[in-house]
């Protein structure tokens, strides 16, 4: 079985026991949150798509960990025009443990 979650303004396939890293979430470690806005149930060949959601479908998940991710390097030049300009970033993140799917 699995799940078509919206968390972080991005969907992300789960299915049970996965990890996924989704934008960061104000939780603590070994917390267990419920995601209710669920796209799309399926199971085996049969497909379950809401409209948005899919009405009494929830995802229970467990915060594993937080951290950033591999920084980003952002470079702007104008050519003759002697402008540089270097800028990285770290997106910060939440590890989920994906415990039950329930439709």
């Amino acid at each position: 079985m699995y799940a078509v979650i919206k968390t972080g303004g991005k969907q992300y396939r789960v299915a049970s026991g996965e990890k996924i890293k989704v934008e960061q979430i104000a939780a603590d470690v070994g917390q267990e949150i419920v995601i209710d806005q669920v796209l799309a149930v399926g199971n085996g060949a049969e497909l379950k798509v809401g409209t948005p959601l899919v009405s009494g479908a929830t995802v229970k998940a467990t915060v594993v960990a937080h951290g950033k991710h591999d920084k980003v390097h952002i470079f702007k030049m104008r050519r003759r025009k002697h402008y540089q300009k270097r800028q990285g970033h770290r997106q910060q993140f939440t590890e989920l443990q994906i415990v039950a799917i329930v439709a």
